[in-house]
């Protein structure tokens, strides 16, 4: 992320202009006005970004890297340098950003390849860098408040290669402590993966911290990016992590397109998880020889419209300005926090207001389920997530089912938080629960 200027706030007058790009926003779905608290899932995507989705659609569209005629050289141009856009948003080079069908095809590309890798080496193969070996004894370190798409692939590989999955445990408000985990990290740690932000409870990891011990022992560190690089300025090649994932549909862009970042040394040594067309130099009816990285881990026709859709989400954000973005969504989860913590029967999960979080808060109401929650707040026009957001070990732990989400982005205001948290308020007394 190269933010450097100085950027405007988020002031409400910036914030009604804004809205006016997302047409989405003046929808009645519920038959009173929206307010969208539910970003964390998907985000709501700008004119800006449809029209130039449809620009391509309409005037570029064609296969890219192959065929000789205008149309797919015109093609090709607008997907690189959809590539550098994106690449420099988060301060990588073009060739460390490959492209996935979402976060959860990036998280499980990387696992894969790891178990390929050590495949390889099993079978008597080429000599597998030193640094993709993972034997049995050897251990993945991960937290208990993971989302499934960054604990399921580690699982898999754990049971693959007889390494062991090692987890810090949340405390009883869903927060695991950084020195518990880094207390995890020994010489036998092959892999730490972690989420920047956690999607639950909005606890931010100490990357650098976790950086710097995983590297001491020559573990990997892998980040699930989808919750901050969205949300705050994220320079991954800064942060020193080998592997990041994030997806378009929960930064203003469109579904179906994610980004797997790998460093330079990690893009070079890992093997492609999935082969086929584009990802080739040369074939033989037994032979073949791969592309280097970005393009080995891309095999296939890639969705080009919403990469093109992608590049210009992170043009949106950037003129907005990741700083004055990320200032905006932490006064709003500070106000989600703090609101909560005062209704009677309402318990807040994660850090307490006062504490460093994410722009969002998740919730539980005594004596109601999530669902009847959701209702009630649908029916006030309120759009917020129920259920264990693909995190039930977390919401195991913490002894319940399901939460409900308000996640905010820069489009929320202050109104729409206060909206929900007056809702909220009255959902014991709507089931007869007070």
């Amino acid at each position: 992320m190269t933010t450097t200027r100085t950027e405007p706030a988020l002031t409400e007058e910036r914030i009604q202009l804004l809205r006016a790009d997302f047409p989405i926003l003046a929808e009645q779905p519920a038959g009173v006005p929206l307010v969208y608290l539910d970003s964390g899932a998907t985000s709501q995507q700008p004119r800006q970004v449809l029209e130039a989705e449809w620009a391509f659609r309409t005037q570029r569209n064609a296969a890219v890297h192959r065929g000789a005629h205008t149309l797919a050289a015109l093609a090709t141009v607008d997907y690189e340098e959809a590539r550098e856009r994106i690449a420099r948003f988060v301060g990588a080079r073009p060739t460390q950003i490959s492209w996935a069908m979402n976060a959860t095809d990036a998280l499980n590309t990387v696992a894969l390849s790891l178990a390929e890798a050590n495949r390889a080496a099993a079978d008597g193969g080429s000599a597998t860098d030193p640094t993709l070996r993972i034997r049995e004894g050897d251990e993945i370190v991960v937290t208990e408040a993971e989302h499934h798409a960054n604990l399921l692939p580690w699982q898999r590989l754990a049971d693959e290669t007889g390494a062991r999955l090692r987890w810090v445990e949340v405390d009883d408000d869903g927060v695991w402590s950084a020195d518990a985990l880094l207390a995890l990290i020994t010489e036998r740690t092959r892999v730490v993966a972690v989420a920047h932000v956690s999607n639950v409870t909005g606890q931010i990891a100490p990357v650098e911290r976790i950086v710097a011990a995983a590297h001491a022992v020559g573990a990997l560190v892998v980040l699930d990016a989808c919750q901050s690089v969205p949300h705050r300025p994220v320079d991954l090649g800064a942060l020193g992590v080998d592997a990041a994932a994030f997806s378009s549909h929960k930064m203003l862009g469109p579904g179906g397109i994610g980004v797997l970042y790998l460093s330079e040394a990690l893009g070079a040594a890992l093997p492609p998880a999935r082969v086929g067309g584009s990802m080739i130099t040369t074939v033989t009816m037994t032979e073949r020889e791969y592309l280097p990285a970005p393009q080995k881990f891309e095999a296939g026709t890639q969705p080009v419209a919403s990469i093109v859709g992608l590049a210009a989400a992170v043009d949106y954000l950037e003129a907005v300005g990741m700083a004055a973005i990320e200032r905006h969504e932490v006064a709003l989860g500070e106000r989600l926090a703090a609101g909560a913590v005062t209704i009677p029967g309402v318990r807040l999960v994660g850090p307490r207001p006062g504490s460093e979080r994410a722009g969002l808060a998740s919730v539980v109401v005594d004596g109601v389920h999530a669902h009847d929650v959701g209702q009630v707040l649908d029916a006030a026009g309120i759009a917020a997530r129920v259920g264990h957001h693909c995190a039930q070990p977390l919401h195991r732990r913490l002894g319940v089912a399901a939460t409900t989400r308000a996640s905010t982005y820069l489009y929320t205001t202050d109104d729409e938080v206060d909206r929900f948290l007056d809702a909220l308020s009255g959902v014991r007394a709507y089931f007869g629960a007070v």
